[in-house]
């Protein structure tokens, strides 16, 4: 039986071919494509590309081209169905179970979307050629829109008088259409009426182009009529997992790092107009963490710009906390907050592309500092006050799905917290006082973080609570059994640290037997010192927080172990290989 296109999409869409394909071919970017040597054919000079833009893959010596289930079925020697199975499993997707339903559910998406496309067409030409479509167009032109950009979106203009109903029943049941929502039932006139009367349309496209909804602006001035409202929710639509113009922006992100989500329909033609294309609005609705998965598939900077007013500040905010559990350690999202009463398109239309671009960057705030001000801007100097804003920040970083991101941004919130209480001092911190930094420094500093390993971090957390708390190490010795290292710094300090003291029993940092810029390191770098000051005499949250690194350490060699068989599994698909995975992961999870 045939997958269901959407269901095929879908794997597409968390899927870029470049990262099916390097699990067999080790790729080199080039341009917009990825290039290899052919995996069909023995060669010294790559002629093999890969374009996630465009979706496919090619071989200039053998002809081969296809997408990634090709790919798959080629080099791998599967089934189509096989192929899908595992690329679904890749994708993190449920495998998909066929029944009766399927098939029906097949047959009603080539009719929606039948219906869809044949309601867009008619009334774009509305927009054109009714003579009834003046005022439209004219709001059109008021927003600086011209016929290139009505084209480009495929605006169209639903006037009253047509009863577009009674022409689509020509060619479709009644069942169907109603199923679409793009009519409902008048009590009064006893006939189905079009929802979207007397709006200018915006088709919202699905990842691969086609239409399965619709947004709509009103066009007279009617206080008891919304000014915008979308497509009713179907089996083929969902608000919250779909985005306006991503089949578009996601072809840019092979050129683009980062992309603006917005609030509305014409936002979004705005900007593009203006030449920022990279662009998708969130369909009026409150943004979803789907969204945010989506989006990650394809940039690595999600840069959320909604209205500069009250309301534009709150949807912010209720975006923040609502995403912020998506946050990776390889993904970015920064809000910025325009000046008062400008939304997006009236913003670049005044004052054009580079000096919205400009003023992105200097003013778009990382999510978690984003948060952090908005609270500390309600906290008063009570300490009731200080402590509700302490437990906010902890059940917001709590949220957090990453481990490693979840640990620094409660460092991060922990770290401005105890700045609220500068007069709190450990005996062990005024140890290690820091001393101003000058501007270079900062900036070595800056660079020097930006290129260290999760892991060394990690390392660098557990060394730092042995030299904190040795006494209390010690007494509970056995927790560093068997803990592996992969730093070759590191590994050293640690084998120090032991050896001079006698497994902990007389450490004295200045009597080890290093390089001094190994502690400072330490000292410099490790993620826990705030909390581990914070709480130096609460030995039994130190051996929590202490446990909790080693297991860490533990997950990450876990980590390591599961991508080498994973990478060994794509080439040989062995039994075995898989079932060690499959350990593996069980082991991830009951760490």
């Amino acid at each position: 039986m045939k997958y269901p296109k959407e269901y095929l999409d879908e794997i597409k869409t968390r899927l870029k071919v470049s990262t099916v394909v390097s699990k067999t071919v080790k790729l080199k970017k080039r341009g917009k494509e990825f290039v290899g040597l052919s995996p069909f054919k023995t060669e010294k000079t790559p002629s093999f590309t890969v374009n996630d833009e465009k979706e496919f893959y090619h071989c200039f010596s053998t002809s081969e081209h296809g997408n990634i289930f090709d790919f798959v079925m080629k080099t791998q020697n599967l089934r189509f169905g096989e192929a899908v199975k595992m690329l679904s499993n890749l994708a993190g997707m449920q495998p998909y179970t066929f029944s009766k339903q399927d098939l029906e559910r097949e047959n009603k998406w080539k009719i929606y979307k039948s219906i869809y496309q044949n309601f867009s067409e008619f009334y774009k030409n509305e927009l054109f050629k009714n003579e009834k479509s003046v005022k439209a167009k004219n709001y059109l032109k008021e927003r600086g829109l011209s016929g290139i950009e009505v084209k480009n979106f495929n605006l169209g203009f639903v006037t009253e008088d047509l009863d577009y109903y009674e022409k689509l029943k020509k060619d479709f049941d009644e069942e169907s259409i109603k199923d679409t929502g793009l009519f409902y039932f008048d009590e009064k006139r006893k006939k189905y009426i079009s929802r979207f009367r007397n709006r200018i349309i915006f088709p919202i496209n699905d990842i691969s182009g086609n239409i399965i909804g619709f947004g709509g602006r009103i066009i007279d001035d009617n206080k008891n009529l919304a000014k915008y409202i979308n497509s009713p929710e179907t089996p083929f639509f969902k608000k919250g997992s779909n985005l306006y113009n991503l089949d578009k922006a996601r072809k840019l992100s092979n050129k683009l790092e980062d992309v603006y989500l917005v609030e509305g329909y014409m936002d979004v033609i705005g900007l593009s107009k203006n030449g920022i294309e990279n662009t998708v609005a969130n369909l009026g609705t409150a943004l979803t963490s789907k969204q945010i998965q989506i989006l990650n598939q394809f940039y690595n900077h999600i840069i959320i710009c909604f209205d500069g007013d009250q309301s534009g500040y709150k949807a912010a905010l209720r975006a923040a906390e609502n995403i912020i559990s998506e946050l990776k350690p390889d993904k970015k999202i920064s809000f910025f907050l325009l000046e008062k009463n400008l939304d997006p398109d009236n913003y670049v239309n005044k004052f054009g592309k580079d000096k919205f671009l400009e003023i992105s960057d200097q003013k778009s705030k990382p999510i978690h500092k984003f948060i952090f001000e908005h609270y500390i801007s309600h906290t008063t100097e009570s300490p009731s006050s200080k402590a509700i804003f302490e437990k906010k920040l902890r059940e917001i970083a709590s949220n957090i799905k990453d481990s490693f991101v979840k640990k620094y941004t409660l460092e991060y919130f922990l770290e401005k917290v105890s700045e609220l209480t500068p007069n709190i001092n450990s005996k062990f911190s005024k140890n290690y006082i820091k001393s101003p930094k000058s501007l270079a420094k900062t900036k070595s500093y800056y660079n020097e973080t930006k290129s260290l390993k999760s892991f060394e971090i990690k390392e660098f957390s557990f060394l730092y609570t042995l030299l904190a708390k040795p006494k209390l190490i010690r007494e509970n010795l056995h927790l560093i059994d068997n803990v592996k290292l992969y730093s070759d710094e590191n590994k050293q300090l640690f084998a120090e640290i032991l050896n001079q003291s006698e497994n902990l029993l007389n450490l004295d940092v200045k009597k080890l037997n290093v390089d001094k810029n190994l502690v400072n390191r330490v000292m410099n770098y490790a993620s826990v010192k705030h909390i581990i000051s914070k709480n130096l005499n609460d030995d039994q949250k130190i051996l929590e927080i202490f446990t909790e690194i080693i297991q860490d350490l533990k997950n990450y060699e876990l980590e390591q172990r599961i991508s080498e068989l994973e990478s060994k599994f794509s080439k040989d698909m062995s039994e075995n290989t898989f079932n060690e995975i499959k350990e593996l992961k069980k082991q991830q999870k009951i760490n």
